[in-house]
């Protein structure tokens, strides 16, 4: 009887749980964190289930939760243990880099890394494939991926030059890892025409035998070829570059006016001036130096960096703001500049124009006779710049070939090199990285067509400016520590082991040693540099040990500056063109507010240092692409050239006088097959044991060089055919593959043992 009354007595309903308990339940349990999940943890049926349904709507809509079907919810910025992810590239270590196939948080999605795969699903996966893969977190906002299974490609785009050939439409993609050209037809066209530049869908091969080319479809006309900006704007679409500014961004930067005096420091009289390449457009930086007149520091210096205010204009959460954290940091292309921020401010009001008005940010360092940093002294000012300066005026009046534009600026050089040469005995101290790396400058007519290409000249005026920047920025990391704030370091961390070994056995083919034991110093580094100073392989040691380096990177957790040997580093010097100065001048203002928390800092960081290595690949791809247009001119011609890198299918030959990278192919060297020595960075040919390795000098002819994708194609010329041709040894059967790592002469192949079907040269 009692039994019957508790069986027919009503289930007692359980409460809803409120907000703060569903976002604690998913951080503690991130793998059943679905809908299913949450209503079972909470006993929660009928109704309850339809309200969870709306929570976790409106906590995603907030940005508090990201939920995925069947998938649980986690915190935004992570990913699921297995999830969908495609192929974007292969890093300089050879390890494919891919991203979720999906992706809606507003951070930049997470660096995935496919872990090798000898067989199986990974085996052979390309740029543009769709895997499942499980996902293991290696650190912030990097993940090494184990692949499931292999799934469909999604439809590639695919931006490349829209020609017409004696087979009908083609398209030349601008992707120098796609050999191969698309088929074009009329109806797939659109609005396209005979030598335009078009972004364009690759369509599905459908069923049946994929031969000949795959067809494509245009998206969007981008414009003539021909047209002299083309070339910067294959970079701009390829890697996804905002250069069009909204109209509410160009409204809030021309509504921008002169700043108030109030509050501020008067520095106008002091003669700032401003010294930049000749080329620059917009002033953000200028110094001033004097003689410290106290007592007890002979010998020492009063040095003042101001920098444009952008804080003053560019306000949080404004227009202006979200764009500028969109862009990260301004593009710089040899034809034209997207800037971080609207010609109004970044030419206008936040550029340090002589003779003009200008509010800035301010740091006063004093310096001891070695240049070692007494104190500084952060003040927010009004300036007025004494006058615009070059890189080669100063340096001419320095050397006494120019003459200075007024008696002020005369007065003042003397003292800006004097403080410079005690930042240098500081820098000798510190024992610094000092790499020499040429940057190649592309010299445009009026037309727009390259004139010419040459290394850009590197003076002492650079260094002063650059001793002067770092300086300023150490400063203002030192006084975001000393305030308790947060800050948006520049970090660059020691060399990984694994690169240091690779490194230490490529320098052994050069007689060069490593330091054995213990942690490479960045000193060591320089000492090996200055050894092979005016040596033919100077310049490839200097990339060796580049390439060698940790990737620097910006974020709120402080890991010190390897490079630089400094313990502490920010960015502060340049906010019209970097955000992350932008933040950091914030902070150090007493305007900041909650964007400089330093969970924001955290976001912020790994967004702004995706867009630097955006722009640099960016950069870097345009020039290649302006040299390949400059020697497109000049093919059959012979040029000196370096081997700067050694791959298994051929070498990397940077040309002499323009610095540009051309392939010279294992199929254009001596008929050999050859084999890669991946540690000593070495090609060597097996039968006729001809060896080409890094730091080689080589005469070689151009065969090709291609605007559109920036490559260049180069031939050996021989200087002798002496030694092949007084060989005794014959050549043998021919059809060889050079591109076979069989260490095998191709002529002992067929001296097998007919009961053991081996030959003397397999191993046991």
């Amino acid at each position: 009887m009692n039994a019957k009354k508790s069986a027919s007595r009503p289930r007692r309903k359980a409460p809803f749980p409120s907000r703060q308990q569903v976002l604690d339940y998913i951080a503690e349990n991130p793998r059943a964190s679905g809908k299913r999940d949450i209503a079972r943890a909470f006993h929660l049926t009928g109704e309850d289930r339809v309200a969870l349904r709306d929570l976790l709507r409106e906590l995603k809509a907030e940005g508090l939760l990201e939920i995925k079907p069947r998938r649980g919810g986690r915190g935004p910025g992570h990913l699921p243990s297995v999830t969908v992810i495609e192929v974007l590239d292969v890093d300089e270590d050879g390890h494919l880099v891919a991203r979720p196939a999906t992706w809606e948080a507003e951070v930049e999605p997470p660096r995935i890394l496919l872990r090798p795969s000898r067989g199986g699903a990974g085996a052979a996966l390309t740029i543009g494939d769709r895997v499942l893969a499980r996902l293991e977190r290696e650190a912030e906002g990097l993940y090494m991926a184990r692949v499931i299974r292999r799934l469909d490609r999604a439809p590639k785009r695919v931006i490349g030059l829209y020609e017409i050939g004696s087979e009908g439409g083609r398209i030349r993609s601008a992707e120098k890892r796609m050999q191969k050209d698309l088929r074009l037809s009329e109806a797939d066209a659109g609005d396209a025409k005979p030598g335009d530049l078009v972004l364009a869908e690759v369509l599905p091969s459908g069923r049946g035998p994929r031969l000949g080319l795959k067809k494509a479809r245009v998206i969007q006309r981008l414009g003539a070829f021909d047209d002299p900006r083309a070339i910067s704007l294959i970079a701009l679409h390829e890697q996804g570059i905002p250069y069009v500014f909204p109209e509410q961004v160009i409204a809030e930067a021309k509504a921008a006016g002169p700043a108030n005096e109030a509050g501020r420091e008067d520095l106008r009289p002091l003669p700032l001036v401003t010294i930049d390449g000749a080329d620059a457009r917009d002033f953000d930086d200028a110094v001033y130096a004097e003689v410290d007149d106290d007592p007890k520091n002979p010998g020492g210096w009063r040095v003042l960096v101001a920098i444009a205010d952008v804080a003053h204009y560019v306000r949080p959460d404004s227009a202006l703001d979200r764009e500028a954290y969109r862009r990260g940091n301004s593009v710089y292309f040899p034809d034209r500049v997207v800037p971080m921020l609207p010609e109004a401010l970044s030419n206008g009001w936040c550029s340090l124009k002589p003779d003009e008005d200008r509010p800035c940010l301010a740091v006063w360092m004093t310096l001891d006779r070695e240049g070692k940093k007494l104190r500084h002294r952060f003040i927010r000012g009004l300036m007025r710049s004494a006058a615009r300066l070059t890189y080669e005026t100063v340096q001419g009046i320095k050397d006494a070939n120019v003459a200075a534009p007024s008696p002020v600026v005369a007065e003042l050089i003397a003292p800006l090199y004097g403080a410079f040469a005690a930042l240098l005995r500081e820098r000798e101290r510190r024992g610094t990285l000092d790499l020499d790396l040429p940057e190649r400058q592309v010299i445009l007519n009026p037309a727009g067509k390259v004139e010419d290409i040459r290394k850009r000249p590197r003076l002492d005026s650079h260094r002063l400016i650059e001793e002067y920047m770092i300086a300023a920025n150490v400063a203002a990391a030192e006084e975001l520590e000393r305030r308790q704030r947060p800050c948006m370091y520049r970090i660059h961390e020691p060399p990984d082991p694994v690169k240091l070994a690779a490194l230490g056995e490529v320098l052994r083919g050069f007689e060069l040693r490593l330091p054995s034991g213990g942690t490479v110093k960045p000193k060591a580094l320089t000492g090996l540099l200055h050894k092979v100073a005016g040596r033919p392989e100077g310049a490839i040691i200097h990339q060796m040990i580049l390439r060698a380096q940790s990737q620097a990177i910006y974020g709120p957790r402080n890991a010190g500056h390897f490079g630089l040997a400094l313990a502490r580093y920010a960015h502060f010097t340049s906010p019209i063109r970097r955000y992350a100065d932008l933040l950091v001048h914030r902070a150090l203002t007493d305007g900041a507010d909650d964007t400089n928390r330093e969970e924001t800092f955290e976001e912020a960081g790994q967004h702004i240092s995706f867009t630097e290595r955006r722009a640099a690949s960016a950069e870097r791809d345009t020039v290649d692409r302006f040299t390949a247009a400059f020697l497109a001119a000049r093919i059959g011609e012979t040029l000196d050239g370096t081997v700067s890198g050694v791959v298994r299918f051929g070498l990397f030959v940077t040309l002499e006088p323009t610095g540009g990278d051309g392939l010279l192919s294992v199929f254009d060297l001596p008929d050999d097959r050859y084999h890669l020595h991946p540690k000593s960075q070495t090609l060597e040919g097996l039968r006729w044991g001809r060896r080409f390795e890094l730091g080689d000098r080589l005469r070689v002819r151009i065969l090709e060089a291609d605007p559109v994708s920036g490559t260049i194609r180069l031939a050996l010329v021989e200087e002798t055919r002496e030694d092949q041709e007084n060989e005794a040894e014959p050549r043998g059967e021919r059809g060889w593959d050079p591109l076979r790592n069989d260490r095998r002469p191709s002529h002992h192949r067929t001296k097998r043992n007919k009961k053991t079907n081996k030959n003397k040269y397999d191993k046991p």
